[in-house]
């Protein structure tokens, strides 16, 4: 699947630390009000002067790499507003309204979400249709290529059902405050493992698609960072913890695209379309998986899983929903 350019041990390390990295920055940006502000308001304006000016001959400019970066941390900046966003009587200091109550505000988590993936969907479906058979050679983003096939077709369509499957955002809620975290997450309880699991599976195939040099890292660790937190000390916050990590992971390769691109530690796919074909495979029956689990429970439950939360009487559902 994967080829080394340096010594394995090492290049595992260096792996470890990316992930052990973007793991602690999202528990400060997280649980830290004004360190989150400053990470995805402040530092982005000073990031985006250099992109275009000194470092405007090594950074990625092309449309994909900066719409990812954009809009990823347009999620960051609204999740953060329906996480605060609050007014108080001048009176009596207490909260008279709130940005999370207003149900045109929740509707944004979903559609940053789908719009980010769509985005990928779409670079898919564009590299099944440029490069069908064949390698692509060095392209805008990739500096080995790509090699397309019926697996890009494969993971754009596991990519929509995977949209299809975002149920229940208007129960998304605020996480209670306690001694031990005070972050207030953002918490979607509809949002569980099974559709989790199935987000990275296609998002890891994508990367390997799409992004062949930069899936070790920005495919298994990115991935890997806001599903372990999510699993831990930050339940029911996936979203969030998704946006963040992968906001900060995307100015840091804006600002140091040798990292993946002609470093020490790069790593290339192998190219075996066996590999493809799988991966390709498993994205796309896994999310079937889901979309057919996500009709079974509308039936059963004959709710609108777009306007109500669908899976309300699962323990996972109700673990989280008791941290609100």
């Amino acid at each position: 699947m994967f080829v080394f350019t340096h010594e394995v041990f090492q290049t595992i390390l260096v792996w470890l630390l990316v992930l052990a990295g973007l793991f602690g920055l999202n528990e400060l940006t997280r649980r830290f009000k004004w360190v989150g502000l400053a990470t995805f308001v402040g530092l982005p304006v000073v990031l985006t002067i250099l992109w275009f000016t000194v470092l405007s001959e090594s950074t990625y400019t092309d449309w994909f790499h900066l719409v990812k970066v954009y809009s990823s941390l347009a999620g960051c900046i609204g999740f953060w507003a329906i996480r605060f966003f609050e007014k108080k009587d001048k009176v009596t200091g207490e909260v008279v309204w709130r940005l999370r109550d207003q149900k045109w505000a929740l509707c944004f988590p979903p559609l940053i979400l789908a719009i980010n993936i769509i985005e990928a969907c779409i670079r898919d479906f564009e590299i099944g249709v440029s490069y069908f058979n064949q390698f692509s050679g060095p392209i805008s983003g990739d500096v080995t290529g790509v090699m397309g096939g019926a697996w890009n077709y494969m993971n754009g369509v596991a990519g929509i059902l995977n949209i299809i499957a975002i149920t229940g955002w208007f129960g998304i809620v605020i996480r209670k405050q306690t001694k031990k975290d005070k972050s207030r997450d953002m918490l979607w309880p509809d949002m569980l493992w099974f559709w989790i699991i199935a987000y990275d599976v296609w998002n890891f195939t994508y990367t390997y698609n799409a992004i062949p040099t930069h899936s070790f890292y920005a495919g298994l660790a990115l991935l890997i960072a806001p599903t372990l937190c999510a699993f831990t000390v930050g339940k029911g916050a996936w979203l969030q913890h998704r946006a963040q990590t992968l906001a900060m992971w995307c100015m840091f390769a804006q600002t140091f695209p040798l990292f993946q691109d002609s470093g020490d530690f790069v790593v290339k796919s192998a190219y075996n379309e066996n590999v493809y074909m799988v991966l390709g495979v498993v994205s796309l029956v896994i999310n079937l998986a889901v979309v057919g689990y996500m009709i079974y429970r509308v039936y059963k439950t004959k709710r609108n899983p777009y306007k109500q939360e669908l899976y309300t009487d699962l323990k996972a559902y109700q673990e989280i929903k008791n941290l609100a």
